[in-house]
């Protein structure tokens, strides 16, 4: 789960933009895609069960969690004026600014924890008992040795290094 030294420089650059809109920075996906480049910025916000509804400028109840359209118009504001400034991608680009979504991308270690026992899907950079793509069970995070282990089809139990792991991604299930 390392991120390239493109993607790295654009983090660093936005995320004090991000946090200034009251969000949390989950992850950005940059997409070079020839002339028009594409750059999406995931955002959240923890979840405060005990919050009381409140009325947003909408005019919308929101319940204290999750990310609104607001949240999402207010980050592509602050982020489009950064990049205006300091101009770090080359050429034409998309900005894109969302919410990680039921199938949330994984970044980062650290936010796998909260989703123990939840079923994943993984996309390996080398193969893993024969296998680079597949869909497991998430049964640990170890952040110190950079590890995770997962259960897969037969109760068969793994351990990937998480510099082993290309994408990663939480299965939604109802």
């Amino acid at each position: 789960m390392k991120l390239s030294n493109k993607t790295q420089v654009l983090q660093d650059l936005i995320a004090p933009a991000v946090n200034a809109c009251d969000v949390e920075l989950w992850g950005i996906d940059f997409v070079p895609q020839g002339k028009r480049s594409l750059l999406r910025i995931y955002i959240d916000r923890s979840i405060d069960a005990n919050a009381e509804p409140v009325i947003n400028e909408d005019g919308e109840e929101e319940l204290g969690r999750g990310i609104g359209v607001q949240d999402c118009v207010r980050v592509t504001q602050q982020v489009g004026a950064i990049l205006d400034v300091h101009d770090p991608i080359s050429g034409e680009y998309a900005l894109e600014v969302s919410s990680p979504g039921w199938d949330r991308p994984f970044f980062q270690l650290n936010q796998m924890q909260d989703y123990i026992g939840q079923q994943i899907a993984l996309r390996l950079i080398s193969a893993v008992e024969n296998r680079r793509k597949f869909q497991a069970k998430l049964l640990s995070v170890d952040i110190e040795r950079e590890l995770i282990q997962v259960e897969v089809e037969k109760q068969q139990v793994l351990e990937i290094d998480s510099n082993n792991i290309d994408k990663a991604n939480l299965i939604f299930q109802d």
